[in-house]
């Protein structure tokens, strides 16, 4: 751009009285000169949430799908909303993976119930003899029909119709131990134990959790899980994060990990439905209801702590 000093008298003037004209060019043919606009740069503003997380589950935080060690750990909304997530883990249980899903209650070891190779690989993690009976997720009282003898339906002079009472408490956090039928594989049930309570009967604990993310595991399976719950290896408390289950477990051989949040330490109540009264023989998160019958501690310790929570 050509700048043009205006001299007034022809003389020349204080540098006060130069003025400078943009307006004309010193060419006779004016030329348009532009120049491109030049836009400042946009700056996106990304809102974080920032959260305090302990070291460990920083390696687990991001993506939801991780492997750490050959374990596969799924972190899952525990509405269930994002089932999609849970279809690797389906996967594996179906081809005889060991691995840790939520329930109503605590977090569970699980496998399917047709994998004997399956069954002896959770009770060697989780270090369960083999006189220890395991329970049973099912998805419907017909898996209930199918692996026991079932709830009595009463004989109308003054027995318990435990079915229509165990109904109004399924799915929740009850697990009733019932008698094990001739389709349950024997790994599942206590046998060769020299409790007189158990010498002649092989039980098992059954649960229908009302857990989302537990439930959309068991409607894509083709037959229940054989479960037992999570705890510490040398202590008796339960072990409700994830993560920690995780560290703890997965050198043990976990082939996965369900992560859908920490749970609160509060097992299912285990009521014995194999007598003549339904006899609760662990206080849980299960309310006790009239029908009933409350044991007192000391004929409540049968090894029963081994049942799913």
């Amino acid at each position: 751009m050509a700048l043009e000093a205006n001299v007034s008298g022809g003389a020349l003037v204080a540098a006060a009285a130069v003025s400078l004209s943009f307006r004309r060019s010193l060419n006779p043919f004016p030329i348009r000169v532009s120049f491109p606009s030049v836009e400042p740069p946009r700056v996106r503003f990304l809102t974080l949430a920032v959260v305090k997380r302990s070291p460990k589950r920083l390696k687990y935080s991001a993506p939801h799908f991780s492997k750490e060690d050959g374990l596969l750990y799924v972190q899952v909304d525990p509405s269930g909303e994002d089932g999609w997530k849970l279809d690797p883990v389906i996967k594996l249980l179906k081809e005889g993976a060991v691995g840790v899903i939520p329930t109503d209650t605590v977090y569970a070891i699980a496998c399917d119930l047709r994998s004997h190779s399956a069954i002896e690989r959770l009770r060697r993690i989780k270090n369960i003899q083999a006189s220890k009976p395991l329970s049973i997720l099912c998805r419907s009282f017909r898996d209930i029909d199918t692996y026991t003898s079932g709830f009595p339906h009463g004989n109308g002079q003054g027995d318990t119709n435990k079915f229509r009472a165990a109904k109004h408490c399924l799915p929740g956090p009850y697990t009733f131990i019932l008698t094990a039928s001739k389709e349950l594989p024997k790994q599942c049930t206590r046998y060769g134990t020299t409790s007189s309570k158990y010498a002649h009967w092989k039980n098992i604990g059954v649960r229908i959790p009302d857990d989302a993310v537990c439930q959309e595991i068991l409607e894509n399976m083709d037959a229940p899980l054989i479960s037992t719950s999570v705890k510490f290896p040398k202590e008796n408390g339960w072990i409700i994060d994830p993560v920690v289950i995780a560290d703890v477990y997965g050198r043990e051989g976990l082939d996965f990990v369900v992560d859908a949040g920490v749970r609160v330490a509060d097992p299912s109540t285990v009521v014995d439905m194999t007598k003549s009264f339904p006899r609760i023989i662990r206080q849980g998160k299960g309310p006790k209801l009239p029908w009933m019958v409350a044991e007192d501690e000391k004929d409540s310790a049968v090894g029963e702590e081994e049942l799913i929570s």
